[in-house]
This record gives structure tokens, C-alpha cells and sequence, in this order.
């Protein structure tokens, strides 16, 4: 099965390094070994493999190779460094492909500089656009395999709902147990696996991390730290509020929601929300990926309290307002009043379940699996 980024990242191969990153599970090495299959010469090398990894230490692999694909690279220590000697020292022509989960986005940052040498794609988990355009199926039938399974690869495949979730509940402790102990200490990881059973029931609402610190009974700022750690695995997102003066924004309280719509624990409302977050994330790092523009994803809270659950924003600017209903097709008076006040951006009801879209003022009420299989990606 053919993954939605594989045409745009095998012409990138043609041109630069290119970078795979995002959430553990989400099919990054069998998209990896796709491309290298449909290359004419090809060698996969993954860090976790002994084998492979003496390879890699001992730069032993075949001169003469087309594509190079360095599996889980980020976990070698000092690794940009390694790689920027090897792509230095490549022979003409000769392609690489790089990915990873955790830490890969730490090229951004520090160490030796790639800047120039690669192209960078996130894989995120299937979405309605996805799903749709490899199988045929409707976009309604799209949303609710999503909702029912989640978007990861193996659960929204699996012939058995069971197997979804007996899939859900070893990655969720295998995560846990493996990945954020890469970055924490063991006595800590009792604190992050409540905090991410917490966190699960609390998806679509702001978050105060001062009550769950006290709840807890440690620090705001060691949570700020959990937070990004979960944040830095893929395994939660957070969508701040919008607001001209930045530093106001990142001040304001968070929502937080899960790459894996699956893990939320809540009703059917804050599940369809987490999938159209998740959704409209894959959407805005689509078109940052493959165009360079500059994306943003955003929630709208005015001092009253009202709220509209997601702004889409380029270079700071409002593109769209989405508000998400389970069945509601009335519009809210907060929504229309932003339409007017931002005449340039769409606005837009997405009702999970709707008799008949229509525009309303400016306010388009619109079937949700619709909308969202139109999005980017």
C-alpha cells in the first residue's frame, strides 16, 4: 500500500538528503522500504539491527549504492555530525534517506550544520483524505474506520476491532516504558504514565498545567517538561490560542490532543474533535513540508470564555475557523461574529452529522467527512 507522501519524497531523493520523521508506528520504515524498492539499487540499514549498525559505525556499505537508508539514525550519539561526513563524502548521485521518531527534529538545533542538504516530511497517522484515496472508500466511511480505529497503520488495517485495541494498549506501555525513559528517569515514569491518563480525558480543553501540577504534587515546571517530552514522541500535539501578540498566545492555556485519536478517553464529541486536530495538523505540515510555507494551527478564546475550536493560519494570518459539532447544525453567534470580523478567511461548521450542507452568512455548515477529505493530505 502505497503511502501518500511516497511521490513527493522519492523526487525529493532525486535532489537532496531527505528527513522521514513522526509518531513510532506510523509506517515510517515500510514507506522507507517502499521507496527503496521501487529504487534501482538500494541498501536499508537500521540502528537497531547489530548487523546494520556496524555497517553504519564502519561507513562499510556498498559505495556503488543508489539510495542509502539510515533507519533510526537519531539514535546514535553525535549523529548530524556522522551524517553531515557522509553525505559530504557521498558519491555523486548517490541518494539518502534518513528517519526516525523521537529527537530526529533535533537537526533543527545545534550540532553540526545540514542546512541546504536535506528536504524534511512528517508522516502522520491515515487520514480521511488518505484513506479515501487508497482504497476507493467514501468519506463518511473514511471518518468512521478513523474514529472506530484510529489513524496508526496497524490498528486501522487490523480485521478484528480487538486486535485495534489490544495493538493500543502495548504501545501506549511500550512508549512509556521504552521511549520516554530516553529522556527521563525512572522514577519519574509513574508521574508521566498518569499524566498521560489525565491528559487523555481532558482532550479539547485548555489546559492548566499549575492544577494538574498540584494534583500531581510536583512542580508546573517539571510538568511543562513531561508535556514536551510527550510532545517531542509524537505522542500528544498542542494547539495554542491565536493572538497577533505571540508572546500573549504562548502564555494562554494549551489543548492538548493525541496523534492516536484512539487513546482519547471521552465521548464521541471529543473524539471527532481529536481527529479533526489531528487531521488539520497533517494538512498544515503537508503544506509547510512540500511548499515552505509558513503554517500554524490555532484555537480562538475571547475574555468571555467563547470559543471556536481550531483557526488554520499562514505567516500569523487566519486562513479558516472550523468549529466541530457532533449533530448541531445551528450556527454559533461566536463563529459568525469572527466570519464577519475576518472577512478573508473561510468559516466553517463541520457537522459529523448533517441532512444538508448550506451557507449561512458567511459560515459554511458543511459535512465533516467531506470537509475533511478535502483537506491537503
Amino acid at each position: 500500500m502505497e503511502r501518500a507522501l511516497f511521490p513527493f519524497i522519492q523526487d525529493d531523493l532525486a535532489r537532496k538528503m531527505v528527513f522521514l520523521s513522526g509518531p513510532r508506528q506510523a509506517g515510517k520504515t515500510t514507506l522507507a522500504r517502499a521507496l527503496a524498492a521501487a529504487w534501482p539499487d538500494a541498501q536499508v540499514l537500521n540502528w537497531d539491527v547489530a548487523a546494520d549498525r556496524r555497517v553504519m559505525l564502519d561507513q562499510s556499505w556498498s559505495p556503488a549504492v543508489g539510495l542509502l537508508v539510515f533507519d533510526e539514525l537519531h539514535k546514535m550519539a553525535d549523529w548530524r555530525a556522522w551524517l553531515k561526513g557522509v553525505f559530504d563524502g557521498r558519491r555523486e548521485g548517490q541518494a539518502i534517506l534518513v528517519t526516525g521518531s523521537a529527537r530526529l527534529d533535533a537537526f533543527r538545533q545545534g550540532g553540526e550544520s545540514l542546512a541546504g542538504r536535506y528536504f524534511a516530511w512528517r508522516l502522520h497517522p491515515f487520514t480521511v483524505k488518505e484513506w479515501m484515496a487508497l482504497s476507493g472508500a467514501a468519506p463518511e466511511a473514511a471518518l468512521a474506520r478513523i474514529l472506530e480505529r484510529g489513524g496508526f497503520p496497524e490498528p486501522f488495517l487490523a480485521d478484528d476491532a480487538r486486535d485495534a485495541g489490544r495493538w493500543r494498549r502495548l504501545y501506549l506501555e511500550g512508549m512509556i516504558r521504552d521511549d520516554i525513559l530516553e529522556f527521563s528517569r525512572v522514577a519519574e515514569v509513574r508521574a508521566m504514565r498518569v499524566f498521560v491518563d489525565m491528559l487523555r480525558s481532558r482532550v479539547g480543553s485548555p489546559l492548566s498545567l499549575a492544577s494538574l501540577a498540584r494534583d500531581l504534587q510536583i512542580s508546573p515546571t517539571t510538568l511543562g517538561r513531561y508535556l514536551e517530552i510527550l510532545e517531542a514522541l509524537h505522542i500528544v500535539f498542542t494547539v495554542r490560542p491565536f493572538h497577533r501578540n505571540i508572546a500573549r498566545a504562548l502564555l494562554k492555556e494549551p489543548k492538548v490532543y493525541f496523534f492516536d485519536t484512539g487513546l482519547v478517553q471521552g465521548d464521541d464529541g471529543a473524539r471527532f474533535e481529536n481527529a479533526c486536530a489531528a487531521m488539520l495538523l497533517r494538512h498544515a505540515h503537508f503544506l509547510e513540508d512540500s511548499a515552505g510555507r509558513a503554517m500554524g494551527l490555532h484555537y480562538v478564546r475571547d475574555k468571555e470564555g467563547r470559543e471556536i475550536d481550531f483557526v488554520l493560519c499562514e505567516n500569523g494570518e487566519p486562513l479558516g475557523f472550523a468549529e466541530c459539532k457532533l449533530s448541531d447544525p445551528a450556527v454559533p453567534p461566536f463563529l459568525a461574529a469572527i466570519a464577519e470580523r475576518f472577512p478573508g478567511a473561510g468559516a466553517n461548521l463541520l457537522v459529523r452529522h448533517l441532512r444538508q450542507p448550506e451557507l449561512r452568512g458567511r459560515v459554511a455548515v458543511e459535512r465533516a467527512a467531506d470537509w475533511l477529505g478535502r483537506l491537503a493530505a
